[in-house]
């Protein structure tokens, strides 16, 4: 199946969205001293910032086809 480019760019967009999200909780959860779960939900928040990355290299390649 072929990913098309405004399939991919959506999921960009929940990619951000998510990943913004959870930089909220994340910050919220530092501010109050709860470092585990800060650790956790910047390490979580590190993942989506690389899968999007990921997705944006995927995306140029396939334009290039």
């Amino acid at each position: 199946m072929a990913s098309s480019s405004a399939e991919l760019s959506s999921l960009a967009t929940a990619l951000d969205e998510l990943s913004r999200r959870i930089t909220v909780h994340a910050d919220a959860a530092d501010a109050v001293k709860d470092e585990e779960t800060a650790r956790e939900l910047f390490a979580i928040e590190r993942a989506l910032n690389s899968a999007n990355r990921r997705l944006a290299r995927l995306s140029l390649t396939l334009s290039r086809r």
